[in-house]
């Protein structure tokens, strides 16, 4: 069981850092309305500039302390239910503009894989 919970905090930690590190200026058919990066999303959610700087610091913050929990257990916890938060939030965020629910399964998913690592551990 313990090598199936680093697993979920590999895909959960490595995929919030990819989105965030190196896909935020890209296009992605996950995107919130029309957007093709992340401040053209953050925009669309009728977010301010400055939240995407706050909330990405945040998101990158707790994917690695997530990443870091697979060493040292005690960061588990905070990575897991704080990133549990932000991805609700993600998922609040694409139903208030009325996107397809396609576009919130990424968030969703990462939101449960947080929930399961918790559980688990």
């Amino acid at each position: 069981m313990e090598y199936f919970i680093i697993l979920l905090k590999l895909i959960v930690g490595l995929s919030i850092l990819n989105v965030w590190l190196v896909n935020s200026k890209k296009p992605s058919r996950w995107r919130g309305g029309s957007a093709q990066t992340i401040h053209e999303e953050f925009s669309a959610y009728g977010l301010p500039t400055w939240s995407v700087y706050v909330i990405g610091t945040a998101k990158v913050g707790l994917a690695i302390l997530l990443l870091a929990s697979i060493q040292f257990q005690f960061l588990e916890k905070v990575g897991a239910f704080g990133l549990f938060f932000f991805l609700s939030g993600s998922v609040l965020m694409h139903l208030k503009i009325k996107d397809p629910l396609f576009k919130s399964i990424p968030a969703a998913s990462f939101l449960i894989l947080c929930l399961g690592i918790v559980y688990l551990s």
